[in-house]
C-alpha cells in the first residue's frame, strides 16, 4: 500500500511507518548531540507516544541513561488502515532503544483504567524494582471512571462568548471564529477528564504498592499563553483544567512529603500537537509565533523543550521554579519582545498577507511530521505491507 497523509480538519487519519521512525530518529540523534549526563533511571512516563511524552522519553533516555516504561492508548494496523502515529512512534524508539542498550517497555490500553495501573505497577515489580520518576502528559478527550461513568472534555470559554482571529486550515486563510461558553457540568467533565485526579491516582497507585522510590519527582505538563488566548485557554475550559492539575502538584507533593515526594508542573512552549490543533484560534497564534521565535532565533519544538526541561531545568543539582513553584519551560515564548511582536504581526495578518506574518509552512511541516510525512529521506513511493 502506498501511504499518503488523508488530513480531515486538524487531523490526519493515516500515519507512515518509515516517517514515524524517521521522526524518533532525529529527535534521538539530537538529544545524543548534546551528551548525557546523571538523571533519573526508572521512569514511567504516562502517555508516552507522541508530542511532549514521547520526547520526554527520547530525552530521558538518551540524555540521563534511563530506562522507560511508557503508556499509551494507539491502535494496531489493519489490513486497510494504517496504524496511528503513536504505534509506529513506540515501535521504532523500542527498536532504537534496545538495540543501544537500554530498557524500553510499553503498556497500550487506557491509563485512566484499574486494569492498565495494575498492569503498570506488574511490571515495574517485575523488571524495575521502583521507578524514580513518573511523567504525566495525557492529552485524551474522555475519560471512562472505574463505575462506568463517561466524562467529555470540551473547548470552550467560561466568561462569555469569545470571537477573534483564527486560521481555517482547510484553506489557510485568516478567518474568524466564535468559541461558545461552558455550562457548569462541561466545565466540571473538562476538569475530569484533563485535570490533576487521575494523576494523583497514579500516584497514590504507586505508593500504595511500593514500586516509587522515595524523594522520586512527578511532573505533569501545562501551558498558559499569553492574554491573547486567555478566554480559549488560561480562562477557558482547558485553562480550568489545567488549574486543577497545578493545585494537585501542590496535594500530592503535601500528602507525600514523608516521602520525600515532589510534583511540579512544567509549563511548556506553545507547539503543534493533536491536541493543540483542535483549539481554534491556536493555530493562527502558533503561525505567527512560529515566525517570530524563528527569526529571533530561539524556537524549539518537543525535543528541544524537553532536552532543556531535564539539562537546564529539573536535574540532580537543581530545580528551577518560579514563585508558585512552576517550571517555566514558556520563558522564550512570553518574553516580552516576543510578544510585542506577536501582538503587532496578530493586528495586521489577513488572509492576503498571511505569508508575511505567520510561518504557516512551518505550521503545516509540524503537523505532517506528527504523522510521519514531509521528511526529505524518507521513500512514499515504497509500498508498504500494513500487517
Amino acid at each position: 500500500m502506498i501511504i499518503e497523509p488523508k488530513v480531515r480538519g486538524f487531523i490526519c487519519t493515516t500515519a507512515h511507518p518509515d516517517g514515524c521512525m524517521e521522526n524518533v530518529k532525529k529527535q534521538i540523534e539530537y538529544t545524543k548531540n548534546k551528551g548525557k549526563k546523571d538523571g533519573s533511571k526508572k521512569v514511567l512516563i504516562i502517555g508516552s507516544s507522541t508530542g511532549y511524552g514521547l520526547a520526554a522519553r527520547i530525552a530521558v533516555t538518551y540524555g540521563e541513561g534511563a530506562s522507560t516504561l511508557g503508556v499509551m492508548f494507539e491502535k494496531e494496523a489493519t489490513e486497510r488502515k494504517t496504524a496511528s502515529a503513536g504505534w509506529y512512534n513506540t515501535v521504532a524508539f523500542e527498536e532504537f532503544a534496545r538495540k543501544d542498550g537500554y530498557y524500553a517497555k510499553s503498556i497500550n490500553g487506557d491509563a485512566f483504567s484499574k486494569e492498565v495501573k495494575d498492569k503498570v505497577i506488574k511490571t515495574i515489580k517485575e523488571d524495575l524494582g521502583k521507578v524514580d520518576m513518573v511523567i504525566y502528559s495525557l492529552a485524551a478527550p474522555k475519560r471512562k471512571t472505574e463505575d462506568g461513568t463517561i466524562y467529555n472534555s470540551t473547548l470552550k470559554t467560561t466568561e462569555e462568548v469569545f470571537t477573534n482571529k483564527s486560521l481555517d486550515l482547510r484553506n489557510n486563510t485568516v478567518v474568524e471564529a466564535t468559541i461558545p461558553m461552558a455550562n457548569e457540568k462541561e466545565i466540571e467533565d473538562t476538569i475530569k477528564v484533563m485535570g490533576g485526579e487521575d494523576w494523583k491516582q497514579w500516584i497514590e497507585s504507586l505508593v500504595e504498592a511500593d514500586v516509587i522510590e522515595r524523594d522520586a519527582i512527578t511532573i505533569a505538563y501545562s501551558y498558559i499563553g499569553p492574554e491573547l488566548t486567555y478566554p480559549v485557554y488560561y480562562n477557558g475550559t482547558i485553562g480550568m483544567a489545567k488549574k486543577d492539575l497545578y493545585n494537585t502538584s501542590l496535594d500530592i507533593t503535601r500528602e507525600f512529603k514523608d516521602r520525600g515526594i515532589k510534583a511540579y508542573i512544567s509549563v511548556n512552549k506553545a507547539i503543534v500537537t493533536q491536541a493543540s490543533s483542535a483549539i481554534p484560534i491556536v493555530p493562527l497564534y502558533m503561525s505567527i509565533l512560529y515566525k517570530v521565535m524563528k527569526e529571533k532565533n530561539i524556537h524549539e519544538g518537543a525535543i528541544e523543550q524537553m532536552n532543556r526541561l531535564f539539562r537546564k531545568k529539573l536535574s540532580n543539582d537543581v530545580i528551577v521554579v518560579d514563585k508558585k513553584n512552576r517550571i517555566r519551560l514558556d520563558d522564550y515564548e512570553m518574553r516580552e519582545d516576543v510578544q510585542e511582536q506577536v501582538m503587532e504581526y496578530w493586528n495586521k495578518i489577513n488572509s492576503q498577507n498571511i505569508n508575511d506574518f505567520a510561518d504557516v509552512d512551518g505550521y503545516w511541516n509540524d503537523f505532517y511530521n506528527m504523522f510521519g510525512f514531509k521528511f526529505d529521506n524518507v521513500d512514499y513511493t515504497k509500498d508498504i505491507k500494513l500487517v
